[in-house]
């Protein structure tokens, strides 16, 4: 193992490489509860399905980066991809659940034949900068605002669209049983906040742990929220492999296929124009996504190469393809290389000797999806939340004194949360880049991919919209 992996030859040690690893896996467990709890809003597909699903496609991720380009990272279902599943491409498009795998199955295939051929930096180079740097700061306010109503702090309201929960106890507007979850997600932020400004290891996860704690505490205060709750408990874990096998595996081919469902109300046109503008969405933000966590898990390890690139970069990105493609097939949303990774290679970590322990870890907690299925979503909420706060930090990178940058960038991010959007989002920081840049004698600027990619998206608007 040593001798493969080249531990010493890269500084490091066997223990320091072991500690590396579960440091990673605490900073990212979270997602197996997040991710499971975000599909089970689907109706068609189980927590615990999702919870395997995301599992095995980690398992699978973290396991081949490790391998194939010897990195101390880590993969798994990608934060705001698996919004951009659930409520844009499923909930928003109209498109099941099956349906939405198959985009991402597409996603990984055009991932790996654009790593293969060397298309990835053209594609990369295409989307301009000031819309590349927007994207993550969108989807960071769009996870956040899912967070928010998932914990009922964002309600809706008839007259303004979205309002604040009312919290007024006193004139019988509110009861202690609705504030008492909100509270618990405001609690899980602070102390995920306070622990992560301490420094503190897998704070995220233990902010959502925590907040289990106290909601199932607190549960006490609140007349009849026991009542049914011990029939409604399982610690078999092999029901959570069962309804894997029967729920999420291979759905993408045995029902996937099959868009009867849409073709009842739309067009073929606009099937085709949704999937290929869908598809596209899915393959940008997964290489903005992977690209960047590449780029800064590896110079905070300073792993860079002498002229500032990553090692193993193809390698790294067919890992991230292949592992995308296989969670297709296993049930899971595009998965991508997390920036948690950064928390191991800070602890230590250098080779892929790291990513093995973390990918050992994912396939041990297999086992304990029961006791993750106790995790209430007022709870996980407050891990949303804060993911997108830590996503919103990439706007200091926008010159917001230049109009020409400052539209497209704005509009990237705000449409992704305001149209529920993040495809929309992306589109409308193209499209405003290509007019802004056409009438203020730039358009020699526009590269012809920016082009294609903007009629694409002006298409899809008035095709499928």
């Amino acid at each position: 193992m040593e001798n493969f992996f080249k531990v010493k030859e890269k500084g490091s040690t066997v223990r320091t490489e072991v500690l590396a690893g579960l440091t990673t896996f605490m900073a990212m467990a979270y997602i197996l509860m997040v991710n499971a709890g975000m599909f089970a809003e689907l109706g068609t597909v189980s927590y615990n399905a999702i919870y395997i699903a995301t599992a095995i496609s980690a398992v699978i991720g973290t396991i081949l980066i490790g391998v194939l380009a010897n990195l101390p990272l880590a993969q798994a279902s990608g934060m705001g991809l698996n919004a951009f599943f659930v409520y844009t491409v499923c909930f928003g498009f109209g498109l099941t659940y099956a349906n939405a795998l198959v985009l991402v199955l597409m996603d990984g295939i055009i991932f790996i034949i654009l790593t293969v051929t060397g298309l990835r930096e053209k594609i990369f180079e295409a989307i301009p900068n000031q819309v590349r740097v927007a994207i993550p700061a969108g989807i960071g306010l769009f996870i956040a605002f899912i967070g928010l109503q998932n914990a009922g702090i964002i309600v809706n309201d008839a007259a303004t669209c979205v309002n604040l929960v009312s919290l007024n106890v006193f004139s019988g507007t509110a009861t202690w049983g609705l504030i008492m979850p909100i509270l618990v997600t405001l609690g899980s932020v602070i102390a995920i906040a306070v622990m992560s400004g301490r420094e503190v290891k897998g704070a995220v996860l233990l902010g959502i742990v925590g907040g289990a704690v106290v909601y199932y505490v607190l549960g006490f205060t609140v007349p009849g929220f026991y009542e049914g709750f011990g029939a409604s408990l399982s610690f078999n874990p092999l029901t959570a492999f069962a309804d894997f096998g029967s729920q999420a595996f291979g759905k993408v081919f045995t029902e996937g296929f099959d868009f009867s469902a849409y073709l009842a109300e739309h067009t073929s046109t606009e099937l085709v124009v949704l999937i290929i503008t869908t598809a596209l969405a899915f393959c940008l933000v997964d290489m903005f996504d992977t690209l960047g966590t590449l780029y800064g898990a590896c110079a905070r390890g300073d792993l860079l190469t002498k002229d500032g690139k990553v090692p193993n970069m193809d390698k790294a990105m067919l890992a991230d393809a292949v592992a995308t493609t296989c969670g297709a097939v296993c049930g899971t949303s595009t998965v991508t290389t997390f920036v948690e990774s950064s928390a191991g290679v800070a602890e230590g970590g250098r080779t892929g000797l790291s990513s093995m322990v973390t990918g050992a870890l994912f396939f041990i907690a297999m086992f304990f999806s029961p006791v993750a299925a106790l995790v209430p979503g007022c709870a996980t909420a407050a891990a949303l939340i804060y993911v997108g706060v830590l996503m919103m930090n990439c706007v200091r990178n926008i010159d917001w004194l230049n109009a020409d940058t400052a539209v497209p960038a704005f509009l990237t991010v705000a449409m992704m949360p305001m149209a529920y959007n993040i495809s929309y989002g992306i589109a409308f920081g193209i499209i405003s880049y290509i007019f802004i840049s056409l009438f203020t004698g730039k358009v020699k600027e526009i590269k012809a991919g920016t082009w294609v990619i903007g009629v694409l998206f002006t298409v899809m608007f008035f095709v499928t919209h």
